[in-house]
């Protein structure tokens, strides 16, 4: 056990500290050693990237030692997610695919990346656009793709306009009904979600990943009157 708990550290260390060369090897020794990759992705970089975004929000740190954790992070993810087995969480089905890039304006990928990355191991279809995706691109790959989840991330709170691009553009081509918007990313929060008429708001991927699994599997329709968060899943099922 506490081998494990050290790759676990070990991980968890190479990501805060921008070093993809250990973060890859970090991430191959445990599952070399039969530790959970969606455990690895959850408990080490997850909580990794939380630790840096709060500190570069905090002002401890600056966009080069973000842009170096996001790469490590990149890193390790490129080494478990094939082992992110689909349906590994099990419950969601064809019925959840979801559509998930970062918005207009922002080329910031690491968070939207580890959200991927949990809704594949957690049984859901995605699709990811990557970044710098303008509001039609969006809905244009949501009608294309079949998704019912349009998932939107931001790191810059410059970007957060196009969010409401993309509802306002559901709105003008009727075709809200079909599709579910959730949003999240550094700037972000409940209140911004309500105000653009979004349906769900992810604090982190942990907390996005939750949202879209509740939408994929309860019997809800798009738009909701209010958009649900954190505290309104409590008690739902991992």
């Amino acid at each position: 056990m506490s081998n494990e708990v050290d790759l676990a550290l070990q991980l968890r260390n190479a990501v805060a500290e921008g070093d993809d060369i250990e973060a890859a090897k970090a991430a191959e020794a445990g599952l070399a050693a039969g530790l959970s990759p969606l455990a690895l992705v959850n408990e080490s970089i997850q909580d990794a990237l939380n630790e840096i975004g709060a500190k570069f929000e905090a002002g401890d740190i600056y966009l080069p030692e973000l842009i170096l954790a996001g790469d490590a992070a990149a890193a390790a993810l490129a080494v478990l997610k094939p082992h992110l087995t689909s349906g590994q969480a099990g419950g969601v089905g064809s019925r959840g695919k979801v559509v998930i890039g970062t918005i207009q304006g922002d080329l910031h990928d690491i968070g939207k990346n580890v959200v991927a990355a949990l809704l594949s191991a957690n049984g859901m279809e995605v699709v990811d656009l990557g970044t710098d995706v303008t509001p039609r691109k969006y809905v244009d790959a949501a009608k294309r793709e079949g998704a019912n989840i349009i998932a939107i991330s931001t790191l810059l709170t410059t970007s957060l306009p196009f969010h409401r691009e993309v509802v306002r553009l559901l709105e003008d081509t009727h075709t809200r009904q079909n599709y579910f918007v959730v949003v999240g990313g550094g700037p972000v929060n409940a209140e911004w979600a309500a105000k653009i008429g979004a349906d769900g708001y992810g604090r982190d991927a942990h907390d996005a990943v939750k949202l879209c699994r509740y939408l994929a599997t309860e019997d809800l329709k798009p738009p909701l009157a209010k958009p649900i968060v954190l505290g309104s899943l409590e008690g739902v099922a991992e």
